[in-house]
């Protein structure tokens, strides 16, 4: 086996292809973990926990808590933390890939028909690496704007902000998607000043409306600046900080702006197409259930191929394609049990059916929405926003689906999801026994009450 890119789908791929008896050789051109490791998931979630613990001091005063003297952060320090963080997650993926036997080649892969990879290596040279198949997880880097190019000073990608020594006091994010949204909410947290450009309605128009809805109110409540039905068409700098001009003539200002506004998948320049891959209008490869490009012994996984663009769906999609390619019984990847998290505050996670599904007509089921506020746990401490929404299939009452949106919620979807993926019943989740008081006791309760609707 060889593949082609160390991030999730690519080195996750590589153990279960090992631990099974393969021969296997990983060409790893960006450092071990990809971008998920190294500049995107683990950094972007490391800020992120800073920012929470801000909230938390800031939060706290509602508790009786006092304190003297300012609070803040030294970004110089936080962000020499969070490279630290990624450098050691990358080793320790490192090592688990060399305990089980894995051949990691540093270099430039390049498919040389579906059975071969040439790699360029970083050393200078090349290697010839024979394959009975091939896994293509080259990941995806952030797109840019033709008139707004990333500087690494003042106009910045998401993967540049960690060199910034000082906060940016007037920070505009454009993008309102999930890894705009979640940098906006850190950076008004650490003591930025923020400003949301978002060129559709509302934040996050890929999630749940009634989500969304709670964090916008959020954001605005906490002192951010949101722009809806706003297309930042250029951003230039100025003498002192960074001009952001908007479709409909209007500018805005501030000392720094981060563009959040997709992903390009990394498949140019790779051979795919000359070994007969099909990629979509976007370039990303274009894959089925197990993984399996067009062309035959070659499989694809991870950012490249667009399929919903997480680090766990990556890691699935490569262990499923190893397991079909090594000839064991995989079951296809099933999206409609995958859970996914905003790392906003308060946390937006989700699963299985959606609320667009069922208001259009696609979904039959019974719904319930319970307000957090009326939890005894989110009282004492004083979480009032936020919600637990569960969708169950009329009739039978078996789990479709749900939305939390709370502190945590990455945590308290678990049971959820867990629901979802066995095909439990809402009485089966409901006689489950949760703590009191808890947060999960909302998962329980809105069981309870769907029960009666279903």
């Amino acid at each position: 086996m060889v593949i082609v890119g160390g991030g999730p789908g690519g080195y996750e791929a590589a153990l279960v292809a090992a631990q099974v008896g393969a021969e296997v050789t990983l060409v790893d051109r960006d450092g071990l973990g990809g971008s998920a490791v190294l500049t995107d998931v683990v950094p972007s979630k490391g800020l992120i926990t800073v920012a929470d613990v801000m909230d938390e001091v800031t939060d706290s005063r509602q508790l009786g808590v006092r304190f003297g003297g300012d609070v803040g952060v030294d970004l110089r320090v936080v962000n020499q933390r969070l490279k630290a963080l990624a450098a050691a997650q990358s080793a320790d993926v490192a090592a688990h890939l060399e305990r089980d036997g894995v051949r990691v080649v540093r270099g430039i892969g390049r498919l040389d028909g579906p059975d071969r990879v040439v790699a360029q290596l970083a050393e200078g040279g090349t290697e010839e690496l024979e394959a009975d198949a091939v896994l293509v997880a080259t990941g995806a880097h952030p797109r840019e704007l033709p008139s707004a190019k990333p500087d690494g000073e003042r106009i910045l990608s998401w993967t540049q902000l960690y060199d910034l020594a000082e906060l940016p006091p007037e920070l505009i994010v454009v993008g309102s998607g999930v890894t705009g949204a979640e940098f906006a909410g850190a950076y008004q947290a650490l003591g930025s000043q923020v400003t949301l450009v978002s060129s559709r309605d509302r934040v996050l128009p890929g999630e749940d409306a009634d989500a969304a809805a709670v964090l916008e109110e959020v954001f605005e409540r906490r002192g951010m600046t949101v722009l809806s039905r706003s297309r930042a068409m250029s951003a230039s700098r100025t003498s002192d900080g960074v001009v952001v001009e908007l479709e409909d003539g209007r500018t805005v200002t501030g000392s720094h702006v981060l563009l959040a506004v997709g992903s390009v998948p990394n498949t140019e320049g790779v051979g795919l197409e000359e070994a007969g891959v099909t990629l979509d209008g976007g370039g990303f490869v274009q894959v089925d259930g197990v993984s399996r490009t067009s062309a035959r012994g070659v499989y694809a996984a991870g950012d490249c191929t667009g399929v919903l663009m997480l680090a766990s769906v990556a890691a699935m999609q490569g262990r499923i394609a190893m397991k079909h390619a090594l000839g064991e019984a995989v079951s296809p990847l099933a999206l409609s049990v995958v859970s996914s998290n905003v790392f906003t505050d308060p946390e937006i996670a989700t699963v299985g059916v959606t609320q667009r599904q069922i208001d259009a007509g696609e979904v039959s089921a019974a719904q319930v929405k319970l307000p957090l506020a009326t939890n005894a746990r989110a009282k004492m401490q004083e979480f009032h926003d936020g919600f637990v929404k569960l969708y169950c299939r009329r009739g039978t009452g078996i789990v479709l689906g749900g939305v939390v949106v709370a502190p945590r919620a990455s945590e308290l979807i678990y049971p959820v999801s867990l629901a979802v993926r066995l095909g439990l019943n809402v009485d089966q989740v409901a006689d489950a026994f949760t703590v009191y008081p808890s947060l999960s006791g909302s998962v329980s309760e809105a069981a309870r009450q769907l029960h009666l609707r279903s």
